[in-house]
């Protein structure tokens, strides 16, 4: 499926007068992250320049019907995979809701537009023997002379603590030493809503966090960052984003697997290994049990391979 074209911002009017108070309700209120308000306005902006392009902007956003969203929507399927097509409505319902409830609009027209159904994509992780793998890499680097020290037990700690404690790549570059505690080994953890939770790091990942504290770390302060670059500033989510695919090709992994994936591999381990759904559930941070429960249909796939290769009768 192409990209959709590159378009200009819409006018200076519609941004300040529509999106800039939404943005500050989902930022300040909501407490939604930087990328996820990025994806809403990146929502918002093609809904423009569509009722643009359709005829429908003279009307404003007050006089939609929906019939023409049910248009949004058929159309969308050609410039959009179905995922995001529905986190873009998903945007659009939030918006209308916005400036319903501050009788800007009269309706939310998103309300009862059908969406075409997305199809079930179980996450993608690594196996043990792949993480095993994986995680050996700093250390190759650092012992054939293709990484210093300073990189090598960095990266090895990111991929750690990724794995370890599950954490989300933004969590993860948003650690602070007083976030951690060292004699029980478990972090707080600022996660998606500025929800804080506990996330063990596990002992493999305290003895490397441990030596990279003592021999690396120039500050330890409350406040500073864990991972940081040689100039000792905080450490950007792109950064961890590169280091990852450097080790994906040391190892010979596939080249699209993101730092997210080793927090699906920490949770499909975990259940694997007989851990409680809810427990994982809290690890993880999800609100809702239903999006734990997709690392359960991993589990049991990985059962039925199982089975299909050792019973006779399979």
């Amino acid at each position: 499926m192409s990209k959709p074209v590159s378009q200009p911002p819409p006018p200076e009017p519609v941004v300040t007068g529509w999106w800039v108070p939404f943005a500050d309700f989902l930022a300040k209120e909501r407490r939604y992250s930087a990328y996820t308000v990025r994806n809403y306005r990146r929502a918002f902006e093609d809904f423009y320049h569509w009722l643009h392009a359709a005829g429908l902007w003279a009307d404003g956003f007050d006089r939609l019907e929906t019939r023409d969203l049910r248009d949004f929507v058929i159309e969308g399927q050609h410039r959009f995979d179905r995922r995001t097509l529905h986190l873009h409505v998903s945007a659009l319902r939030a918006f209308f809701k916005f400036w319903l409830r501050r009788g800007r609009v009269k309706r939310n027209p998103f309300i009862g537009v059908p969406l075409p159904k997305l199809e079930k994509r179980l996450p993608k992780f690594l196996t043990e023997s792949q993480m095993k793998l994986l995680l050996t890499g700093p250390q190759c680097l650092l012992e054939n002379g293709s990484a210093d020290a300073f990189t090598a037990w960095r990266d090895r700690l990111a991929m750690e603590l990724l794995y370890g404690g599950g954490l989300r790549v933004s969590e993860l570059t948003g650690l602070n030493y007083g976030d951690i505690d060292f004699t029980s080994g478990v972090a707080r953890v600022l996660g998606k809503g500025k929800k804080t939770r506990l996330c063990p790091f596990g002992r493999v990942g305290m003895a490397v966090l441990d030596k990279w504290k003592r021999e690396f770390a120039r500050d330890t302060a409350h406040t500073a960052p864990v991972l940081v670059t040689p100039k000792h500033e905080r450490l950007p989510v792109r950064q961890v984003q590169l280091l990852l695919k450097r080790y994906l090709a040391l190892a010979d992994l596939p080249m699209d697997l993101t730092p997210h994936k080793l927090r699906h591999s920490y949770a499909t381990h975990l259940l694997n290994a007989g851990a409680d759904l809810r427990l994982v559930q809290e690890l993880l941070g999800h609100v809702n049990l239903n999006t734990t429960q997709v690392y359960t249909h991993v589990s049991v796939a990985r059962l039925r391979d199982i089975y299909a290769k050792a019973h006779p009768r399979a």
